[in-house]
């Protein structure tokens, strides 16, 4: 099945009771029982939710896994997964990593006896001098959230596994269109879910796959003990949204190719990160693992000042949190995305106070070109 075909085929199609094309809303939180113990396979929503189901089956086909996973926010599923490791473990992660995740990681999981080093997987060196006796994973964004750094997922994959860890990728910029890591060594994927895979700015969730039935029981006991699960109404909201799905990330990587350009040659903008760019370090490595480069640029214009100008001037880009919606959104990482950093981390890593981060829509591209012309310009 191509690509296409999948995002709409996948999964649990229809209504087997009723001919509806589309997975109903099953609004229940019980479930009548026929005798003590004996079910139709659901007792509590919680545990299990028909609706939910639809769209576990659909992200664990949509990454070629063992078990697929929804839960209430990309948060939930982070930490949920989080949850697999005990108290003395160590982990090594990407050090450009969504705020979210740096916080989560340093202010609560620290504090239950879970350590961990942040470096530069795109240097397999740096990733395998990090692993300690202690080290039970690796975790991974790529590309990264917000300098878009490559990390050779197979070749990581490798070495976890000579190390006995688990890889854990974050997929959430690449998607399940374009990249897939449990085809090449993951042992565990995850997305924030409220981006491109909902793709609407109106639902909130989270998503995981894993490769083995083992991970798949580990995790469906977490996510059954913890509760951190969606409602059935945002499950059918992304299952909705992975139907359009391709429509959506071609169209949006199109604008992307055009606006990385343009901002590439521009005067005013010191330095454009997007992995589509030939002159981009991961250039070749994002061509060999993933079939795609994605939406998502960041740019530096120098100073906060110049980036406050500007978007205060963008009239098609939206300044607001989250991304991969179909409206092109724009943001200050270090002011938000990652304000929960501390500075001299931000500064260290390159997160500026004049980097900004846009999310590309599927509006028309020339006019996403022209309004970033004007509001970069005087």
């Amino acid at each position: 099945m191509k690509p296409k075909t999948k995002v709409i085929h996948a999964g649990i199609f229809g209504d087997k009771y009723t001919g509806s094309v589309t997975v109903p809303i099953y609004q229940t939180s019980t479930y009548k029982q026929e005798a003590v113990g004996k079910t139709k396979g659901y007792d509590y929503s919680r545990t299990a939710n028909p609706t939910r189901h639809a769209l576990e089956v659909l992200i664990n086909e949509l990454e070629f896994g063992k078990g697929g996973f929804a839960f209430g926010s990309g948060m939930a599923a982070i930490s949920s997964v989080l949850m697999l490791l005990n108290s003395g473990d160590h982990i090594v992660i990407t050090d450009d990593v969504y705020g979210g995740t740096f916080r989560v990681i340093d202010k609560v999981f620290k504090r239950l006896g879970l350590s961990a080093s942040f470096v530069d997987t795109s240097d397999l060196a740096k990733t395998e001098a990090a692993i300690t006796d202690q080290t039970r994973a690796i975790y991974l964004e790529t590309p990264t959230n917000p300098l878009l750094k490559i990390t050779d997922i197979q070749k990581t994959a490798e070495l976890a596994h000579k190390h006995g860890l688990l890889l854990i990728v974050d997929n959430t910029f690449a998607t399940p269109y374009w990249q897939h890591p449990l085809q090449l060594g993951a042992d565990i994927v995850l997305h924030s879910a409220t981006k491109y895979i909902g793709g609407h700015s109106d639902v909130v969730a989270g998503l995981v796959a894993v490769n083995s039935e083992e991970l798949a029981e580990r995790v469906g006991f977490i996510q059954n003990s913890v509760g951190a699960v969606p409602g059935p109404q945002d499950a059918w909201l992304l299952i909705r949204g992975v139907k359009t799905l391709a429509l959506r990330m071609e169209q949006i990587e199109s604008n992307a190719r055009k606006i990385a350009s343009f901002l590439d040659a521009h005067p005013k903008v010191e330095r454009v990160y997007y992995p589509g760019l030939k002159n981009h370090p991961g250039h070749e490595l994002a061509a060999r693992q993933a079939d795609g480069f994605g939406g998502m640029i960041s740019f530096d214009v120098g100073s906060s000042e110049a980036a406050d100008r500007l978007l205060a001037r963008t009239k098609y880009f939206t300044l607001a949190e989250s991304l991969g919606a179909v409206e092109s959104l724009i943001s200050v990482p270090a002011k938000m995305t990652h304000a929960s950093i501390p500075k001299p981390r931000r500064d260290k890593l390159g997160i500026t106070d004049g980097l900004i981060r846009i999310s590309v829509g599927i509006e028309d591209g020339d006019d996403l070109v022209a309004d970033l012309k004007q509001a970069i310009e005087d």
